[in-house]
């Protein structure tokens, strides 16, 4: 099941972005996924998942955005291991 959630955006913060509402879009739903990866909210591959993105791929990028993937707990590196 797919769901769709609408967010309103004044035309000018399109333009100064040089985005179309598609952009836009996932910009806003790679973003939000990786706010929730970092939060501990999403795993990893849940959210690549939802970014259409490989999980490699995805890590790579939150990686970039200053993402943390384990605290130094074995619980977190088990998990993230059980995942490769």
């Amino acid at each position: 099941m797919k769901h769709t959630i609408e967010i309103e955006c004044p035309p000018e913060v399109l333009m100064g972005l040089h985005m179309d509402a598609q952009r836009f879009g996932e910009l806003i739903k790679r973003q939000a996924a990786t706010a929730l990866f970092k939060e501990g909210k999403l795993s990893s591959g849940m959210a690549a998942r939802w970014c259409n993105l490989p999980r490699v791929h995805f890590l790579l990028q939150a990686m970039q955005s200053g993402a943390h993937f384990l605290d130094d707990n074995e619980d977190d590196f088990a998990r993230e291991t059980a995942l490769l």
